[in-house]
């Protein structure tokens, strides 16, 4: 089973594990096996399409999946799969 390690701010929804393994033959299999197993973390991972958030982040190693066929790419048994959700904000500099 592939691994899937979480930030802090998703470990909530899965009983504050930092990492989860999970089934699949690719990323988002990977991801739908990890909201089966934890359905509170459904609607931080995925909108109401069904699609994944754009601001989640995925990396296998240190390689964005998104050079590797995005949600697509192929995972196997040995793949830690990282999840980043982007983070945005921060005070406005004055002039």
């Amino acid at each position: 089973m592939a691994i899937i390690q979480l930030p802090s701010a998703l470990k909530a929804y899965v009983d504050h594990k930092s990492e989860v393994e999970v089934s699949g033959a690719n990323v988002l299999e990977a991801l739908e096996s990890l909201a089966k197993a934890y359905p509170s973390i459904r609607q931080h991972i995925f909108d109401s399409n069904g699609a994944p958030r754009s601001f989640i982040n995925a990396f296998i190693g240190e390689t964005n999946i998104k050079s590797l066929g995005g949600f697509d790419a192929q995972i196997d048994d040995k793949t830690v799969l990282t999840l980043i959700p982007a983070i945005a904000g921060g005070a406005a500099q004055s002039k």
